[in-house]
C-alpha cells in the first residue's frame, strides 16, 4: 500500500533507538524527510534521518530548541511523532507510592508529559498551517495505573488525555491527532543490560532471559509474545499517512491482548 508520505516532513523525538528509531527508518523509507531528536545521537539515527538533533526534551529549553532546529532544517513540519518517554532505569526506584521520591515522580512527568506538551505547542503552528498529523506514543500503563512505576503510568494517562484535547481543538482545522499505546515492546528498554527488564528480573530474583521468556504468561498476553518495534512503527506510519485521513482522537493499543477491558 502506498501511504502517500513521499515528500512530507517529520519530527521524531526519542529517535535514537527502539520505537523512535524504527519509526524514523520506516518514514525515511516512505520518502519522508525526518529530523530525529534524542539526547544521544547514534550512528543508526544519523544514517536514517535527514538531520539529527541532540536535545534534552525533559526541559522546556531543549524541547523548544529541537523544534526550532527541525523547522529550520525542514522548512516546516507535516508530522510530529512524540515518542520520547520512559526514563533512565538506573535511577528508577521500584515500589509503591511511599517508596519513591517526589523527585522521581517529577522527572517522570517532565519527560513523559511536560516535555511533550512543550514540543507539541512549539510545533503546532507549522502543523496547523500544513494540516498535518500528530501521533503520540503513550502506553497501556495509562489504562493499568498500578502496573507501572509510580509516576510513569500517571504521566502517560495525562498524556493520552492531552492528545484527546488536541484532537478536539485542532481536528476542525484539519490536524489529525492520535495516540498509540504499546504494551511491552522488545527494545533495549526491556532487553538491555541496564534496563527496566533487567531491574524487574533482579527484583524477582531470576535471570533477565528467564524473566522475559515468562513475561507473556505473567502479563496474560493473548498472542503469547511481546510486540516488536517495527510493528509499532508500521502502525505509526499508517496513522501519519493520508490513508488514515478520518482517524482523529483515537487511541490504538498494540499489546498482543494484554489489556482485557473493552
Amino acid at each position: 500500500m502506498d501511504l502517500g508520505l513521499s515528500g512530507k516532513t517529520a519530527l521524531v523525538t526519542g529517535a535514537s533507538r527502539g520505537i523512535g528509531l524504527a519509526v524514523t527508518e520506516l518514514l525515511a523509507e516512505e520518502g519522508v524527510r525526518v529530523v530525529g531528536v534524542a539526547r544521544t545521537i547514534t550512528p543508526e539515527l544519523e544514517k536514517a534521518a535527514a538531520a539529527a538533533v541532540s536535545a534534552d526534551l525533559s526541559t522546556s529549553a531543549g524541547a523548544l530548541a529541537a523544534v526550532e532546529a527541525a523547522v529550520a532544517e525542514l522548512g516546516g513540519i507535516d508530522i510530529l511523532i512524540n515518542n520520547v518517554g520512559g526514563g533512565d532505569a538506573e535511577g528508577l526506584t521500584l515500589g509503591g507510592v511511599l517508596d519513591i521520591s517526589d523527585e522521581q515522580v517529577r522527572k517522570s512527568f517532565d519527560l513523559n508529559l511536560f516535555g511533550v506538551i512543550t514540543t507539541t505547542r512549539a510545533a503546532l503552528p507549522s502543523i496547523v498551517e500544513r494540516r498535518g498529523a500528530i501521533i503520540t506514543i503513550s502506553s497501556i500503563n495509562a489504562k493499568l495505573p498500578a502496573a507501572g512505576p509510580v509516576g510513569y503510568s500517571e504521566a502517560k494517562a495525562a498524556l493520552t488525555s492531552f492528545s484527546k484535547r488536541l484532537s478536539e481543538e485542532f481536528g476542525p482545522q484539519g490536524v489529525r491527532v492520535n495516540t498509540v499505546s504499546p504494551g511491552v515492546v522488545g527494545t533495549s528498554l526491556w532487553r538491555g543490560a541496564s534496563s527496566i527488564g533487567a531491574k524487574l528480573a533482579a527484583a524477582n530474583g531470576v535471570a533477565q532471559e528467564q524473566f522475559l521468556e515468562a513475561l507473556p504468561t505473567q502479563f496474560g498476553i493473548a498472542s503469547g509474545r511481546i510486540s516488536e518495534a517495527d510493528e509499532v512503527a508500521a502502525l505509526v506510519a499508517f496513522l501519519a499517512s493520508e490513508r488514515a485521513g478520518n482517524i482523529v482522537g483515537a487511541d490504538f493499543v498494540i499489546d498482543g491482548g494484554t489489556v482485557k477491558t473493552i
